[in-house]
């Protein structure tokens, strides 16, 4: 039985319910996160949540709770699953309220978790990469909230699967800023290339832990706008997510990516992302 956490309660995932007027029903008014969770370890929670005060603040929703009250109820989600690695999902909204777009004047918000094993690539997974898909980034320009209005996200993901891929790789005006459901690193000439922060890529937390082992270990590596062109022609091409980690992409529109198996900058980093995931 999965234990979810619905607005004070913890109880069986089946139970949980939320009235028809919450306002992340009808409008998606409200912001979440994906914090993984290894050997009931939450993974960098401390970012998750200053992620999740920024997406509060981007939509002027009060943070119904402080960082130190959202690590105790995320320890206690944790700590009622029967499995040890999850995918912890937390979500708020700005409440249950009359329909109108304006915000209501007093409406508590609604706080829900839920908890789910965590399935990751497998080596082979990793080994082979996976398919992706190009497509124009058409989303609402900021993307660096993260929202639980995914309906564009939904849409272009849906472009990849009916493609029969794994991703799509967004393009805006030329320049990549990430994937439907990822954020997108490229490798060309042996330096990492990531593309530059700001209100059209949600912030991810492995793409900044990315950032943060290249440059603890040396490895050249390059935050700016990366052209199409240098996209098409890149020697390694990564999807980075809290569940898929670092995954490589070896195939784009059909063409392969590199040697059309996972390179070796890849297997170096993520050799260094398990070492700190276990650290």
């Amino acid at each position: 039985m999965t234990t979810a956490y619905l607005n004070g309660q913890f109880l069986p995932l089946e139970q949980a319910q939320v009235p028809a007027l919450d306002r992340g029903f009808l409008f998606g008014d409200g912001v979440y996160e994906v914090i993984p969770v290894y050997g009931r370890r939450p993974f960098r929670l401390d970012r998750h949540l200053a992620r999740l005060q920024n997406s509060c603040d981007g939509i002027r929703l009060v943070n119904p709770h402080t960082a130190t009250e959202w690590q105790t109820l995320v320890g206690e989600l944790i700590s009622r699953q029967d499995f040890a690695d999850q995918n912890l999902y937390l979500h708020v909204t700005r409440g249950v309220a009359r329909r109108d777009h304006a915000f209501p004047a007093k409406a508590p918000s609604t706080i829900f978790m839920m908890s789910n094993p965590l399935v990751t690539p497998t080596p082979e997974q990793f080994e082979a990469g996976v398919s992706a898909v190009t497509t124009a980034d058409n989303r609402w320009l900021r993307c660096d909230i993260k929202s639980i209005a995914l309906l564009a996200n939904v849409l272009l993901r849906q472009v990849a699967v009916d493609a029969g891929a794994t991703e799509a790789v967004l393009l805006r005006d030329g320049v990549l800023t990430e994937g439907a459901a990822s954020n997108i690193l490229v490798v060309r000439g042996g330096v990492i290339l990531a593309p530059r922060r700001d209100h059209l890529l949600l912030p991810g937390i492995t793409y900044d832990t990315v950032i943060e082992l290249a440059r603890a270990h040396g490895m050249p590596i390059e935050v700016r706008d990366i052209s199409e062109a240098e996209l098409r022609s890149a020697d390694e091409l990564w999807m980075t997510s809290s569940t898929k980690e670092i995954l490589p992409i070896t195939r784009l529109d059909g063409a392969v990516v590199g040697s059309g198996r996972a390179g070796p900058i890849a297997r170096t980093m993520l050799a260094h992302y398990q070492a700190l995931k276990a650290a």
